[in-house]
């Protein structure tokens, strides 16, 4: 019986799990055996024992599980210590950034761990279901309003009041994707007046949809990629767009970015000029300040003060609702692999010529078989070593270690 395993998520202030007990029989039902981490539900108050009382095993260690599970997963990548626990032939599902992690994944490729990152779902109509970045952006678009609304010292919505009326907050969001039309929804729903941009134009109407307004700044020839993000701007571009904008800006008491490019760093939107043509007491959120920030300025894991402007670049969004953020990437997980599990022979199914798992596989029998991760590693210089010792039998598309 295959063994699927969730460790406990040990990176500092992490609330979220990859599992709650209601998964629990879903994954029995397919023929896994499940074994948690002692306290994998601590920080969302679920106890072992509900893990237990729904069919899961407690494993007696962290070691004890990393070993003995065929399938390990997590929401963030394990820490290197951690891998040389992992069986031979193992599969790793979270999210690995493959993009920025290749010493991580020459250490995959080299224990011949198998490994998925949720990052690198395709953002195709099959895999709606299994799009963990999509369903936590939804969720980070909609703390960040709430941040938002905590720190600005204005309320939201319009009020009639004896006292006089109280005009509704102006709120400017940059980026109309998954997290930036959850943030126009909130927004609104909190009765803020909202103003959006994309450099899509497509997007407008989706915009529009929602009750906000939608800022025309003609750039030009602008796209998305087939995985539905922005294309990057001409240098020219991204000097309108920041010139445009600044008038928007300057007359919101609430910016919120959310431009980030899949892989790459994200663009610089805001800088120190504009930040001082806020009213002081203003608020902006960087979506991006993990990443290296949209915002000038803006500092990852705090809130800082610019001239007199609140910029919040606190990330762990998601983190914020943690209950439904973990019940969404759980079950994104449990998509994931109900829908390359063969009862028949009651196992994962790793095939890589999947149009799904050929965009999603990193590493897979001692080696990278991820073509847009390879293509951008030998671009930029990386070289991964596979397993010297692997010998790979293409016609059982199995492996073995050399005696």
């Amino acid at each position: 019986m295959p063994i699927i395993g969730f460790p406990v998520e040990i990176k500092p202030g992490e609330k979220r799990c990859a599992l709650l007990p209601v998964n629990v029989k879903a994954y029995t039902l397919l023929g896994a055996k499940v074994v948690i981490e002692k306290g994998l539900g601590l920080h969302l108050h679920i106890s072992d024992a509900e893990y237990v009382e729904a069919g899961a095993e407690v494993a007696v260690d962290r070691q004890s599980l990393l070993k003995q599970a065929n399938i390990i997963l997590a929401l963030h990548k394990l820490p290197t210590k951690d891998l040389r626990h992992l069986s031979s032939g193992s599969l790793l599902v979270s999210y690995l950034d493959p993009f920025n992690e290749s010493a991580y994944i020459q250490q995959l490729v080299s224990g011949n761990i198998s490994s998925i990152s949720m990052e690198m779902i395709p953002r195709i109509s099959r895999c709606q279901k299994m799009d963990a970045l999509s369903s936590q952006a939804s969720l980070a678009g909609y703390v960040m309003v709430l941040q938002a609304a905590n720190t600005l010292d204005a309320v939201f919505p319009m009020m009639m009041t004896p006292a006089g009326t109280l005009k509704p907050a102006k709120v400017f969001i940059i980026g109309a994707g998954v997290a930036g039309l959850q943030a126009i929804a909130t927004a609104k729903r909190l009765g803020a007046s909202v103003t959006a941009f994309d450099t899509r134009t497509v997007v407008a109407e989706q915009v529009r949809s929602l009750g906000a307004k939608f800022l025309d700044i003609d750039l030009g020839q602008t796209g998305e990629t087939g995985q539905g993000y922005a294309q990057a701007l001409t240098p020219e571009q991204m000097q309108i767009q920041q010139r445009e904008q600044a008038k928007c800006i300057a007359d919101s008491d609430i910016v919120i970015t959310t431009a980030q490019l899949f892989g790459r760093k994200p663009p610089k939107l805001i800088d120190q000029a504009t930040i001082a043509s806020m009213r002081a007491g203003s608020v902006i959120v960087d979506m991006a300040a993990e990443n290296g920030g949209n915002v000038e300025g803006s500092v990852v894991g705090q809130t800082v003060e610019i001239n007199g402007v609140s910029v919040i670049g606190t990330g762990f969004w998601a983190n914020g609702v943690a209950l439904h953020a973990s019940q969404m990437y759980a079950s994104n997980l449990f998509s994931l692999i109900s829908e390359f599990w063969h009862k028949d022979n009651n196992e994962f199914v790793l095939d890589v010529s999947d149009e799904v798992l050929s965009g999603c596989v990193i590493s897979h029998q001692g080696s990278v078989v991820n073509k847009m991760i390879s293509d951008f590693y030998q671009q930029n210089g990386v070289l991964i070593k596979p397993e010297p010792t692997l010998q790979i039998n293409a016609q059982t598309n199995t492996a073995s270690q050399e005696a």
